[in-house]
């Protein structure tokens, strides 16, 4: 199968390190997986290094560069499906009438309703499959007029990394600071109001009223972090609170943590509590959006509702005071992973689709 994958953000987030997943899941499996993204961009740069083939185009024009480049390739290469992974994409695929050629596919990461627009409504009319990353989103495109049996459920994956030895640790957490007396609590994510880490900021003098070893690390950029910065100076959390900004190897975020903490408001799934659930790390998220169809309250992490800064600290207390409840938390979390939510079984499910769809695009 010949698939060309097409992602034009700019910056690393959760659905570029699923792209990239994908890609080289596909390639694995011996499929010709190409990329087409904006030029400079991490997510282009990390799949040349890992042997794909990449189409760029500007930055500074990418639909309509990735207009002409799409009419170009689709009729040089053949190939058999497309796959817009984020919405631009789907947008030049459109405006590209790729549909007309070959099926195109979607991935839909947010759970706000479609747009009520000629345009994009006309996008996602014309696509074959919406794949949506949980039951949550699922509903919402549904909830928008695409019909189900355009909807399919797919959830993301992630890699299984090794278990941590301790000099793995020690080195993790001498990159940001942190002593083996201290305890490390940490979020990775886009620094933005509704991922919520202003909730665990707020939540952290209680917490280290009890537990003054307590540390906080954000791992992260984003348009919230001078907002964040000032409140850690406001409640005099300077010695206690790291601002890691953005980090290319987050593997060694996870590696020197105790504990995740996740409070976004409204997530349509969590790719970085997926990831600190497949390190075997004990976890405290807020029970919204896709989030409670694979964190099991008690069993496999702890859920918090609502998402406020008393029952964060409540959450984080518990654990603290409950060493063996962090263990089989944190043990159970990753034998969840392992189970259900892979990279190799995302990138299954994903191929599931596109022969789904090639078989019923030959019938018509």
């Amino acid at each position: 199968m010949k698939v060309l994958y097409v992602d034009l953000e700019r910056e690393w987030r959760g659905g570029q390190s699923q792209a990239l997943l994908t890609l080289c899941g596909l390639r694995v499996r011996g499929h010709d997986a190409h990329l087409l993204a904006a030029g400079g961009c991490p997510l282009a740069e990390r799949a040349e290094t890992a042997g794909v083939p990449v189409h760029l185009v500007r930055t500074g024009s990418r639909r309509i560069a990735t207009v002409h480049l799409l009419r170009q390739l689709l009729k040089k290469h053949k190939y058999d499906l497309i796959h817009a992974n984020e919405p631009h994409a789907l947008t030049s695929s459109w405006l590209a009438r790729s549909h007309r050629r070959v099926p195109v596919v979607t991935s839909r990461r947010v759970a706000y309703p479609l747009g009520k627009g000629l345009l994009s409504r006309k996008r996602y009319e014309n696509v074959d499959r919406v794949l949506a990353i949980s039951r949550f989103v699922a509903r919402s495109v549904l909830d928008s007029g695409i019909p189900g049996e355009k909807i399919a459920i797919v959830y993301e994956g992630v890699e299984i990394p090794s278990l941590v030895s301790p000099e793995t640790r020690q080195s993790a957490r001498k990159r940001w600071g942190v002593s083996e007396g201290e305890i490390l609590f940490g979020s990775v994510g886009y620094l933005l109001p509704e991922k919520g880490q202003e909730i665990v900021v707020r939540a952290l003098p209680s917490v280290r009223a009890n537990f003054p070893n307590v540390r906080l690390v954000l791992a992260g950029d984003g348009p919230c972090r001078p907002q964040l910065e000032g409140l850690v100076r406001e409640q005099e959390l300077q010695d206690s609170a790291i601002f890691a900004g953005f980090v290319n190897d987050v593997s060694q975020v996870y590696a020197a943590l105790d504990a995740f903490v996740f409070p976004s408001l409204a997530e349509p799934l969590g790719t970085s509590l997926l990831a600190a659930m497949a390190w075997g790390l004990p976890v405290i998220a807020a029970a919204s959006g896709g989030v409670p169809e694979y964190v099991e309250n008690g069993i496999t992490g702890l859920l918090v509702s609502p998402p406020d800064q008393r029952l964060f600290s409540i959450g984080m207390l518990r654990l603290l005071s409950e060493p063996g409840l962090a263990t089989r938390l944190g043990s159970a979390a990753r034998g969840a992973i392992q189970q259900r939510f892979t990279a190799d079984r995302m990138v299954d499910c994903t191929l599931q689709v596109y022969e789904d769809v090639l078989r019923k695009r030959r019938k018509t």
